[in-house]
């Protein structure tokens, strides 16, 4: 198949836009499904874990492959839950495009935005499905106006609905100047042609008008046929407008209901014909680990072979499924690779390409493909896999800190092993889930995004992983900083098997700004002493750093300068090194006004007008900054900010003094100093 017909493809929303909905639809349509799995009823395939189906909420974005009109659609499935960020921040960096899924009655909700900003970042082009046209308060024109409004785009409408809510029967084709009706008999499966009924015809030559006015911008043929009154090809709007679209100067808006099984095939369309294949996309960024420059990754199926592992999923039978992104070259069945990140060579046993959770076997993945492999023993998300002769790390990918901590221990003693190694398969398949054993009181301690994501996590621990364990409390997990610069040395001297190892380091210690990290720099020359040893003392600082100033909570937003060292030939050693920067980073931090950071929240609160001031009142009593209020038509949308610790239980409280009606989320903002 040539590569102009391969689209890589991302399905993302709020919770509960239907973006599963919409996705079982497309399956049904091409033909991966032969009858279509309701999330309703906990049958959806691309929801394939069990939590999903119990839940009715995507947690891992599922890949899946399926083919309209001799294109090969590569979709990933991506969660709509704010604790799951992370997990579409690793689906939008190796797509080609996005079809946003917008409620038809609710707008842009809060998530949508957090999502489109990420798209923004990674320059991903879009086409948006406005669903749920068939429900109760559903307002077309108004979630257009909320578009273009919120995230400030040209939304150009390809399609207008013909009735709302309960009369919602069809879509009018712009373009066409046809109503299309979709025939309920066969799951929407036929679909028929009309005349315009002719109380839209008015309104439906309106919208034809804005249309070929938003694509004549980016088209001097098409403004000398509109002036000249001559009809304008469609093949030739659909060009300009696939051109504007990638350049995301336009986003094209498509119309449906897809539990009714309406605008699903326009829809489909829409992804073959305006959305980019790897082709059209911007090449992607890398940086040469030999020369330390940074250079561009061109789409080439001849080139070297270069991936990017971008999700790592856990099969009890198979081991480790790596999702990939091929950038470059063919990656083949059965030969080795090189972990370009991790330094180690790895074998491909199996290759596959995923249809929701069917797996079809291949023998080979090439540039701009999408798929599994099976055999990788060291793989982590985000990792490099290419040619060892040709490196070149793929971006970073950054996640968000964990901001939520619950500590967790097993039953029995027999099955704290067997916790540990499911611990570690979760690190590796979710990068913003993290693990720790507390030294002092041996206890397991994880971290995550929020309540609902550590939620998830202990149930497939239990569930799914059969580790019988108890989990205490959430708590926040805090971090230390320091307010002083402080200059300090320290001496380390111990004798080991009757042989001397010391070491002295000097080192500075000052705070930096807020979210800048921890840095590290070094003014003793490199000659000085070998480089094991700077290693050495870099491990003692890191490991402090983890360990904590006073309460054992991280530091962050410190940098740490090596200003000098005595090292000797006789008694130096990478011990003492180690040692030595360990208990004068330490030393220093306690006499540099350590300080307690917490997390704060961004909330976003969507509450009935009534409630809006209760809901005001509750925030500021737990610490929480009102940064604005909008009004909408059916809600009022609330932004604050609050401390993490004060917003326990905070869904349950909201819920109880909005009759139920009022709903939040919250993502991290910032570390600042505990009041």
């Amino acid at each position: 198949m040539d590569d102009t017909c391969i689209r890589n493809i991302g399905i993302m929303a709020h919770i509960d836009a239907g973006k599963t909905t919409a996705t079982e639809r497309i399956l049904f349509y091409t033909g991966e499904n032969h009858r279509i799995g309701e999330v309703d009823d906990g049958e959806a395939s691309m929801d394939f874990l069990e939590q999903e189906q119990d839940r009715g909420i995507t947690i891992s974005s599922a890949a899946t492959t399926c083919y309209w009109k001799e294109h090969k659609i590569n979709i990933i499935d991506t969660p709509g839950h704010v604790d799951f960020t992370a997990e579409v921040e690793r689906s939008l960096r190796v797509l080609d495009g996005a079809v946003a899924v917008i409620c038809g009655v609710s707008g842009v909700e809060p998530q949508t935005e957090t999502v489109w900003r990420q798209a923004d970042n990674y320059k991903v082009p879009r086409i948006i499905f406005v669903n749920k046209m068939d429900r109760l308060g559903a307002d077309f024109y108004q979630v257009i106006e909320d578009l273009e409004n919120k995230f400030r785009i040209n939304a150009v409408p390809l399609y207008l609905p013909v009735g709302a809510e309960s009369s919602f029967n069809g879509i009018i084709d712009l373009l066409a100047n046809q109503w299309i009706t979709f025939e309920e008999t066969d799951y929407g499966s036929s679909m028929s042609n009309h005349p315009v009924p002719e109380k839209l015809q008015k309104l439906s030559a309106e919208w034809h008008e804005k249309l070929i006015d938003a694509v004549a911008s980016y088209s001097d043929e098409i403004t000398e046929l509109y002036f000249s009154g001559e009809d304008i090809p469609r093949e030739l709007i659909i060009k300009t407008l696939r051109k504007a679209t990638i350049s995301r100067k336009i986003v094209p808006v498509f119309v449906g209901a897809a539990l009714k099984n309406i605008g699903i095939q326009p829809l489909l369309d829409g992804i073959v014909d305006l959305l980019p294949s790897p082709l059209d996309t911007l090449p992607m960024k890398g940086v040469s680990v030999k020369h330390g420059t940074e250079m561009e990754i061109k789409h080439d199926p001849n080139g070297p072979p270069l991936a990017l592992i971008f999700k790592i999923n856990h099969d009890r039978e198979a081991g480790s499924l790596s999702f990939i992104r091929v950038y470059s070259g063919v990656i083949k069945k059965g030969t080795s690779i090189f972990n370009i990140t991790k330094k180690k060579r790895e074998r491909v046993n199996r290759l596959f390409r995923m249809h929701a959770n069917k797996p079809e076997v291949v023998d080979q993945l090439a540039a701009g493909d999408i798929g599994v492999v099976i055999g990788f023993k060291h793989a982590q998300t985000g990792d490099t896999i290419g040619s060892e002769g040709v490196q070149i790390l793929l971006e970073e990918m950054n996640f968000p800190e964990p901001v939520i901590s619950v500590a967790i221990e097993p039953k029995t003693l027999s099955d704290q092993a067997k916790l540990k190694d499911a611990l570690e398969i979760l690190m590796k398949e979710d990068p913003t889930f993290t693990w720790k054993e507390n030294t002092d009181t041996g206890q397991l301690i994880i971290s995550g995004m929020g309540e609902l994501h550590l939620d998830v996590l202990v149930t497939r621990l239990t569930k799914e992983m059969k580790v019988d364990a108890r989990v205490g409390q959430p708590q926040v997990t805090y971090r230390e900083s320091i307010l002083q610069q402080i200059t300090k040395t320290e001496q380390f001297s111990k004798i080991l098997a009757g042989r001397e190892n010391a070491a002295t380091v000097t080192l500075t210690i000052k705070p930096l700004p807020t979210g800048s990290g921890v840095k590290f720099s070094s003014k003793v020359p490199p000659k000085t002493m070998p480089n094991e040893m700077f290693e050495a003392v870099k491990r003692g600082i890191d490991n402090s750093i983890r360990s904590g100033i006073r309460f054992g909570y991280e530091v962050v937003d410190v940098e740490t300068i090596l200003e000098s060292v005595v090292y000797s030939e006789l008694t130096a050693s990478t011990f003492a090194f180690e040692a030595a920067s360990a208990l004068c980073f330490e030393a220093a931090c306690r006499e540099a006004d350590p300080i307690l950071l917490e997390p704060i929240m961004k909330v976003d609160i969507i509450v009935p007008s009534q409630y809006v001031g209760e809901v005001m009142g509750s925030l500021t009593a737990r610490g929480g900054l009102i940064n604005s209020l909008q009004s909408r038509t059916s809600a009022d949308h609330v932004m604050a900010q609050a401390p993490l610790s004060h917003l326990f239980g905070y869904s349950t409280v909201l819920r109880s003094s909005t009759q139920g009606r009022g709903t939040f989320t919250m993502e991290f903002s910032h570390f600042a100093q505990k009041a």
